[in-house]
């Protein structure tokens, strides 16, 4: 096996504090290991995606201007006086691609690797509950109790993930905690 393979094997791999003491571990490490890269990779995706699509058809689809029958939905509303439809829309698409811009940086920084701390992916995640938050009060404010709750239990998703996003590595203490392993 060449150098470069070690090398990138070693940056991908999970591992716990006693890896490298206890070779009988190997089997644990790659199923950590994948259920690393699948949590991380739905982050990623599912959030990316979510605010990618969600951003490009307030700013670029619809160019910034609430649909017309959204719009009459908030007609009257405290929105419609301040700071106005079209800008509120355009606010929200603005929050939207922030979420999603952060979630790119995460992954331009590299903290998709197990051995990297997260602060963006945190971050991006504060902004996505922050987005949470402003959709709540919109559809709250003219009364769609439905979609309020629902979007509390993406709220709620949220923590969630960003607890989940707490517990990954670099942390092999709590990890291995969170697998069942104790020291």
């Amino acid at each position: 096996m060449s150098t470069n393979a070690v090398h990138i094997r070693h940056l991908l791999t999970v591992r716990g504090e006693d890896a490298e003491a206890k070779p009988e571990s190997a089997a644990s490490t790659s199923i950590e290991t994948i259920a690393y890269w699948a949590v991380v990779a739905a982050i990623y995706m599912g959030f990316g995606f979510l605010w990618y699509y969600s951003a490009k058809e307030k700013l670029i689809d619809d160019g910034g201007a609430m649909p017309a029958g959204l719009a009459k939905g908030y007609a009257g509303s405290f929105v419609d006086s301040f700071p106005g439809l079209d800008a509120a829309w355009t606010i929200l698409g603005i929050v939207e691609a922030l979420a999603f811009l952060g979630f790119l940086a995460s992954i331009a920084a590299g903290e998709f690797l197990p051995g990297r701390r997260k602060p963006i992916l945190v971050a991006s995640l504060g902004v996505s509950l922050v987005t949470f938050a402003l959709l709540i009060f919109g559809q709250e404010m003219v009364g769609e109790f439905e979609s309020v709750a629902q979007l509390f239990g993406y709220f709620g998703a949220t923590v969630v993930t960003l607890l989940l996003v707490r517990l990954l590595p670099p942390r092999p203490g709590i990890w291995e905690l969170a697998a069942g392993r104790e020291k």
